[in-house]
């Protein structure tokens, strides 16, 4: 019997649709889109929903906490203290809350979901979720839920529209720490100075901590990667998908059994061939895979188009990025157009305001959150927040596809990531926090830092109400218990856990985190390392020159790997270190010569001989031999 085709399935779904009642007419033509810089929300033009203006009230001079940024981290900060009953002051650059959820256009949530499927990121977070339309939303939705959430605080007051703002601090004494003792910012042209015994950074870049003089690391530095980290994104707009053409799109990736994405009625995602067939005109830009929301007016966000070589920090460069995407884009709306089923008749209709930033700086604080805490499922005892979502490395340069380095199943954040190193009555919560670069690919999502945020805030009216700085709460059990406690009265469900790490036992455990730290190692979604596998020549080729380059190993000469499309032995290992340090001998040689110097005289080196395959585990427990023995003055 011969097969249905793909489009006969879905007449009858759309027949079976129309005859359930459901609308598959295409809507009333959209509106054209302005240029994005006359809008106040989202990068489409007015929806059905009406965004709640915020209230605006008097400036006092002086508050009991300031929050500087109003992303979503910020305005859970400032709610929770308002609740709390401090006098709380937020300042904002835009003239509507929600940062990148709005003006960046990024309208979905990267989830976190327990080893049961419960939400983890609980509180005032998922007193936001449980207002808008799901993980997926309308980004109008998401400002005037933020409107009315500081609306409703009558001790919170609200500044939009500040241009430029800069901390207040006080020297630090002998032994002691830099005071940040308020905020000056101006609006209008106009500067104001405004004091705080506590003040919250909640800004995407952390750019008052940096101004206090906190200390950062930048981008993928920490682990000898470039500094300038994951690629920046345009969010843009398209109009021109009806309900007909989304249905059309949905029952595509049906129809491939998962295999190239997903989709539902609001958000789609998938589509990855996109990346290796489009060939972009401008050689710093790349598209990836699609992730697709829907909006309330029928617009789809497109969230696809990487930009790399942007300096967070240079409003030129994000400008000039941000005209290079543009420029770009007639030709990705093409190419989606003629690649994509349900994208035939979309419309280039906007670009969103801001662009999206992954990484930028990171605060060195108290206590750093690493790569291991996070896939090991850690928990800690000042905890304030928990996360689960996969450790996403998104693209840094061209050609690159972005990597999964693992999927954790629970682990905490604790309250020291907040608390920067050399300042006193200041925190930071959002993607800048304390946490290493890797742990910042999971740790950086939405959901995580508006718990991170409304930790903070309540730890501003717990310190007030105690009369102790940050610091001194952090190192406290009791004040940390208290706080805990206060947060869990919100809905936070902290509690103490303990799961198992994926690692666990396996004799190659301390080899695979060790390279995993590095960036070397990953194991997707699924957290497959294969190390009792046979490690293809290919990959040693890949990694052990990327070793040598961020642990700086003190060789006469480059490490090679030749290809002779066999499997991979000890010796094909000894003798591409052999040929780094300056010699070239036989691969039978190199294992003795290494031997003879101390390298390899134990354990899996002991035992191999120079011909004997080597899984993927021992390779790892060998490269960090080699490292402890290179950097330990062995060579």
């Amino acid at each position: 019997m011969r097969r249905a085709s793909p489009w006969a399935t879905l007449t009858v779904l759309v027949v079976t649709v129309a005859l359930l009642g459901g609308s598959l007419a295409a809507p009333a033509a959209c509106r054209r889109a302005q240029p994005y810089a006359s809008r106040s929300v989202g990068c489409r033009p007015a929806g059905p929903i009406a965004v709640t203006p915020v209230v605006a009230r008097e400036v006092a001079g002086s508050y009991e906490l300031i929050v500087v940024g109003g992303d979503p981290e910020g305005v859970a900060a400032a709610v929770a203290a308002a609740r709390q009953g401090l006098s709380t002051l937020l300042l904002d650059g835009r003239d509507t809350l929600g940062g990148l959820m709005t003006a960046g256009g990024l309208n979905s949530l990267d989830m976190s979901y327990g080893p049961g499927g419960e939400i983890l990121t609980r509180g005032i977070f998922l007193e936001f979720y449980r207002q808008i339309e799901g993980d997926s939303f309308d980004t109008r939705t998401a400002a005037d839920v933020f409107h009315r959430l500081v609306n409703a605080e009558p001790r919170l007051t609200v500044v939009q529209g500040v241009t430029s703002f800069c901390p207040l601090v006080e020297p630090a004494e002998a032994g002691g720490a830099v005071r940040v003792t308020g905020v000056v910012y101006v609006k209008d042209g106009v500067e104001r100075r405004v004091l705080a015994p506590m003040v919250i950074d909640a800004t995407q870049d952390a750019d008052l901590a940096y101004a206090a003089g906190a200390p950062f690391t930048l981008g993928q530095e920490d682990f000898g990667g470039p500094a300038q980290g994951m690629a920046a994104t345009l969010v843009f707009e398209l109009s021109g998908v009806t309900s007909y053409h989304w249905l059309k799109l949905r029952v595509s990736l049906l129809l491939q059994g998962g295999r190239r994405g997903w989709a539902n009625a609001r958000s789609a995602w998938g589509f990855p061939e996109l990346l290796v067939d489009y060939r972009p005109r401008d050689p710093c830009l790349q598209l990836r895979g699609l992730n697709l929301g829907r909006q309330n007016d029928g617009t789809v966000l497109v969230n696809a188009l990487q930009v790399f070589g942007v300096d967070f920090s240079s409003v030129d460069s994000r400008e000039e990025a941000r005209r290079r995407a543009e420029a770009e884009l007639p030709h990705v709306v093409e190419h989606l157009r003629r690649h994509v089923p349900g994208l035939e008749r979309a419309t280039l209709a906007g670009t969103a305001a801001e662009l999206y930033i992954r990484e930028s700086r990171h605060l060195v604080g108290e206590y750093r959150l690493t790569i291991d805490d996070v896939l090991e499922n850690r928990d800690f005892a000042d905890r304030v927040a928990f996360g689960s979502y996969p450790v996403d490395i998104q693209a840094v340069r061209p050609g690159d596809p972005g990597t999964v380095v693992g999927a954790p199943a629970k682990y905490a954040v604790p309250f020291r990531c907040l608390v920067p190193l050399g300042l006193e009555n200041l925190l930071v919560v959002g993607r800048s926090a304390s946490f290493d670069s890797l742990a910042h690919g999971s740790a950086r999502v939405i959901p995580v830092g508006m718990c991170l945020g409304q930790a903070a805030g309540t730890a501003a009216a717990l310190a007030l109400q105690e009369g102790v700085g940050f610091r001194e709460l952090a190192y406290s059990p009791h004040l940390v218990e208290e706080l805990q406690a206060w947060l869990n009265a919100q809905g936070a469900d902290l509690h103490p856990f303990s799961l198992p790490g994926p690692l666990d036992g396996h004799p190659h455990a301390e080899g695979t985190r060790f390279l995993r730290g590095l960036g070397l190692v990953a194991a997707g979604y699924r957290n497959r390392y294969g190390l009792d596998e046979k490690m293809p020549e290919s990959e040693l080729m890949s990694l052990l020159p990327l070793l040598a380059e961020r642990r700086r190993w003190p060789l006469a000469r480059p490490v090679a790997v030749f290809w002779e499309a066999n499997d991979l032995t000890f010796g094909d290992l000894a003798y591409a270190l052999h040929v780094g340090l300056g010699d070239v001998e036989t691969k039978a040689a190199a294992v003795e010569s290494l031997r003879s110097k101390g390298l390899w005289v134990g354990g899996v080196g002991g035992r191999l001989g120079w011909n004997d395959p080597v899984s993927r585990g021992e390779v790892y427990t060998l490269l960090l031999e080699a490292d402890q023995w290179l950097l330990g003055g062995g060579a």
